[in-house]
């Protein structure tokens, strides 16, 4: 029997479901993240362990919403509280979630990739990401690696691609739309993240403070925001945010570091982070910042706690 004339098209069934990206550090986790949601929610730099939060990112398209959770590098450089704290962040996540992107450089694969393969839940399907395929000389190379990947693990699919291609991005977003699961979205459609702009102000600071401090700047540094102010709606013209934060080090010497000579490398910090939050908030921002020395804060969990690592 034909359909009549009248007749209406059954509604497309909406998916939606957890995806969680991990890997180890420098993999290109976060730069991944912010070319899947469009737009930039997660920081980036050389420096290893950048990301220290679970970081959600929602990209809402067609009948299908990614949740897309960035985790921690997963650690095994240092052996402190801090360490442990975001480790444990790392295993909770891939515990919950509909499939994993499991993030590496095309044609490599070490020892702390193999500690985070080890992670992974066996009866969740896992998408093996070979990220920046720019770098690669010759493609033909990553024949005989991807054979030795699929002897480690039974990877659903394998994809190719560099993280700071949108047209790859895209792509990645296709080939994952078929492994969520069909039921209601969990957000709404313009949500980008479920971090907060007061977080993401910090987050800004110290992407600033890692990039411009480099190697010069040991691991164990953070930034905590300290006041956040708003006035005017978001959007609306004339709006301002006033932002006070305190960037985190553990000795006297870290200190000047970050202060620079005649505090010239702390001023380009404030002013570099500025300029993003001014572009991400939509707003005039004043961004007062402050260095202080707390001498073991990444091995004390008080310390860890207050600093809203979980």
């Amino acid at each position: 029997m034909s359909a009549g004339k009248d007749s209406v098209a059954a509604p497309v069934a909406r998916r939606c479901g957890l995806v969680a990206i991990v890997g180890r550090p420098n993999v290109g986790k976060s730069t991944l993240l912010n070319a899947l949601v469009g737009q930039k929610i997660s920081i980036t730099s050389r420096k290893a362990q950048t990301t220290r939060h679970r970081i959600t990112g929602v990209r809402s398209h067609g009948a299908a919403q990614f949740v897309f959770v960035d985790t921690p590098g997963f650690q095994t450089r240092h052996g402190s509280a801090l360490a442990r704290t975001l480790n444990r962040t790392v295993r909770a996540s891939v515990a919950d979630v509909d499939l994993l992107l499991f993030v590496v450089e095309a044609g490599r694969f070490g020892l702390a990739d193999a500690k985070v393969l080890a992670l992974l839940p066996p009866d969740k399907p896992v998408i093996l990401v070979a990220n920046k395929l720019d770098a690669v000389q010759r493609r033909a190379d990553l024949l005989p690696w991807l054979k030795d990947m699929q002897q480690r693990h039974p990877f659903a699919e394998y994809v190719p691609l560099s993280a700071r291609k949108p047209a790859d991005a895209e792509r990645l977003l296709a080939i994952v739309e078929p492994y969520l699961p069909q039921q209601p979205w969990l957000y709404d459609e313009d949500m980008l993240t479920d971090r907060s702009d007061r977080f993401l102000a910090g987050e800004i600071v110290r992407e600033k403070l890692f990039r411009l401090t480099g190697d010069e700047l040991p691991y164990a540094s953070t930034v905590v925001v300290d006041g956040y102010e708003e006035e005017g709606d978001a959007g609306a013209p004339g709006r301002r945010v006033r932002i006070a934060a305190t960037i985190v080090v553990e000795r006297e010497a870290h200190k000047g570091i970050v202060i620079g000579e005649g505090g010239q490398r702390i001023e380009r910090i404030g002013t570099e982070a500025r300029l993003e939050l001014e572009r991400l908030l939509q707003a005039r921002v004043r961004l007062d910042l402050w260095v202080k020395v707390r001498s073991g804060w990444a091995d004390d969990e008080a310390h860890l706690r207050s600093y809203g690592y979980e």
